[in-house]
This record gives structure tokens, sequence and C-alpha cells, in this order.
């Protein structure tokens, strides 16, 4: 079937009451037929729901769901994308082993490579930016690639199948965090990605209601997240998962209007008078854009660019804007604008921020569902105003 069949397809089975749309399960626990088949759950000898910490209904559906989408075996949700991060790190590395990590990755990401994972001994690298330098970055006791890509907020685009032949050949465990693409623009796992991490809380929901993260891949390392987080307790709401899951269901329609939306309003960007580089993977100025287009449906939901006047005009755009929202979410059916140096990533040294092209000045548009002439007129205005 298709991506949008799925999407709208896979779902609990129905109940007593003949439902069409799935009901939500808000429920902490379940009850047994007799103490044998409560033993025999306990055991992992058959399986069944026991507790909400552990499996619901609500959230296995999307959990299915999100596993069919992406190509894999299984996957396990927690409460928030960040959840998801770490839950992908704790349960396939310990004390000992070493991490390598694209160097454009999501603050909070960052965060747990530079302060935590050190604490448990775990050490990690930032990758070289030349592809042909990544070997040398690699030690015998590596054990994990983590990627972003594209990423949060740089747009960065890594080749994916370079990166599942350097994993393959290397014995390591391929980590892709998908938030930016999603399921329906990129699948990292027909590239040879082992693990697969989402926010939810983005595009998937779509809307800025709820939180929720996803780890898919294969049934034996979802396993090992799944027993992790069974004893951690980062539990998906029944109610969230039923958000997100039917979510899903709109998933390809809204990402076919975000991507048109974003692509034209990057071309008004790059003929823009107050604007310096913009930055979008399908454009063709974007360093990698052959590789996003090899390996992306379409250039997603993200737009950056450079206001010429720096810090101070990047203050006065966010100053300016009327119907763009101002706020640190993305993947809104709402557009909204984040100056990440000062929010998302003002966690990382001004030396870091530089160094993947965070600058003073950087202004990420998370492009929305609204009328496109609706969007440009807004940032228009605001570019006007900023400049003066």
């Amino acid at each position: 079937m298709h991506f949008e069949t799925i999407a709208i397809r896979t779902q609990t089975d129905r109940s007593q009451h003949r439902e069409h749309s799935t009901p939500i399960f808000p429920t902490s626990s379940f009850v047994f037929n007799d103490a044998e088949q409560m033993r025999a759950m306990f055991a992992d000898e058959v399986e069944g729901n026991i507790y909400s910490r552990f499996t619901n209904p609500s959230v296995r559906e999307f959990e299915e769901k999100m596993a069919a989408l992406e190509g894999v075996e299984d996957a396990f949700a927690t409460a928030t994308g960040m959840a998801a991060v770490f839950a992908s790190f704790m349960a396939h590395l310990k004390s000992g082993d070493h991490l390598l990590a694209s160097r454009a990755i999501f603050g909070s990401s960052y965060t747990i490579l530079m302060q935590y994972l050190p604490r448990w001994g775990i050490t990690f690298d930032w990758l070289p930016a030349d592809y042909e330098k990544w070997q040398e970055a690699v030690r015998p006791n590596t054990k994990m690639l983590f990627l972003e890509t594209p990423s949060n907020p740089g747009l960065d685009v890594i080749d994916l199948a370079f990166a599942g032949e350097f994993a393959k050949a290397n014995n390591l465990i391929l980590n892709v965090d998908n938030c930016f693409a999603t399921p329906y623009l990129q699948n990292p796992a027909k590239f040879g990605a082992h693990l697969i991490t989402h926010s939810a809380t983005k595009f998937i929901d779509g809307q800025g209601r709820v939180l929720g993260g996803v780890v898919a891949g294969s049934s034996e390392m979802i396993a090992e997240v799944r027993k992790f987080c069974r004893s951690s307790g980062p539990s998906l709401s029944p109610f969230n998962a039923w958000v997100l899951s039917k979510s899903l269901e709109t998933l390809a329609v809204r990402l076919d209007r975000h991507c048109e939306n974003a692509l034209a309003l990057a071309h008004f960007l790059q003929k823009n008078e107050h604007v310096g580089k913009v930055t979008y993977p399908f454009l063709d100025t974007h360093p990698a854009c052959d590789i996003a287009k090899r390996q992306m449906k379409m250039g997603g939901g993200l737009v950056t660019f450079e206001v010429k006047g720096g810090l101070e005009q990047g203050r006065r755009f966010l100053n300016s804007i009327e119907m763009l929202s101002l706020s640190a979410n993305l993947g809104d059916t709402r557009t909204i604008a984040t100056h990440p140096a000062s929010t998302t990533h003002a966690k990382l040294t001004e030396e870091a921020r530089q160094e993947v092209g965070i600058t003073n000045g950087l202004i990420r548009i998370s492009v929305g569902l609204e009328h496109i002439g609706d969007i440009v007129a807004d940032v228009e205005k605001a570019l006007k105003r900023s400049a003066g």
C-alpha cells in the first residue's frame, strides 16, 4: 500500500461497539482472565497489555503506524522527542563505548552528548565535515554513528547512502534523527539506518498540540529500547498517542503544502535586498542539493536566512512580524519565526554555533499552511521595518 493509505488504515482492532474511528484507551492498567495469563504476561511468554508504562493500545497503534511508514519492523513511542533520542543512546551504549556524531545537531542532543553521556563513561567525537576523513575518527570502541539530516537549524544534509555503507564497513549502529524530514520525505532505513528517532511534537503532530517521540528500527533493536524505557518510564500518554496517530492520517497532504510554501518563500528571500544567505535543501545554491534530492521526496518545511544587519536586525525582524508566530516550536500549521542563537541553540558556545553556521543574524522559519501570499507579505514587511 501507499504511504497515505498506510497512515490512514493502520489502526487498532475494532471493539464490540463497531466504532469507525479508533477510541482512546485512557487506562493505567489492564485486567487478566486468570492467574496463569497474568504470570505468562509478566514473564514475557505471551504478548498483552499489563500496565500503560509498558504498553497501551493507543500508543501501540501509533508505534505500528510509525514502523510501517519508516519501513522497519517495530517502533517504541516516548513522551518527547528528546526521550526518544536519549533512549536510543542508553539502550545500546555502555560505559567505555564511543559515539560519533554529526556536528550540526539539535541543542538538547548537543547537551546530552556534552554533559551527560560522559558521566556514564560514554565518550564521543564530532564527525569531520569531509566524508573522506570520517574513517580517521573511528576508534576500536566506537559503537554508534548519530546523524541529524536535515539538521536543526542550519539544514545541513548528510549523505545517508555514504553513511549507511560507512556504518556497515565499521560495524556501527547508524542512528538517524529524521525529525525534519519525517517518514513521508525520507526513509533512513533504506540507506542502512538501524535506529530512526523522531520528535513527533513537530510535523507529525503538525498543530502544536501535544508532545511525543519515537524510536523505530528492527525488532531486535527496539526490544532493547523497550526494555530500557519500561524501567526508566518516559511513557507516551494514551491521549497524546491518539492525537499523533490521527495526525499521521494527514501528514502527507500537510507536508505537500509545507514544502510547496517553503520553496516559494526561499525563492522570495533569495531576491530580497535585506537578506544575505538563504538555505533550503532543494535550492540549487545548497551545497548538498543533489544529495537532498536523491534521498528526500521534497525539501521540507524549514527555511533559514541571514539578515544583513546581524543580531540587531534579527531582533528587529522578530519584533516586526505581525501574522507569523514568535515561538521555539516548528512543524505547525502556523508559520513560526525563531532566532536560534538566542533560543534553541543558546546553550552552545559562540564558537560551536559558528562552526555549524548559526550566526547571530540567522532566522529560522517553519513555514506553515497559510496562503503563501500572506506568509511572504508578512516576512517582506518585517524585513523592510527591521532594515531601517
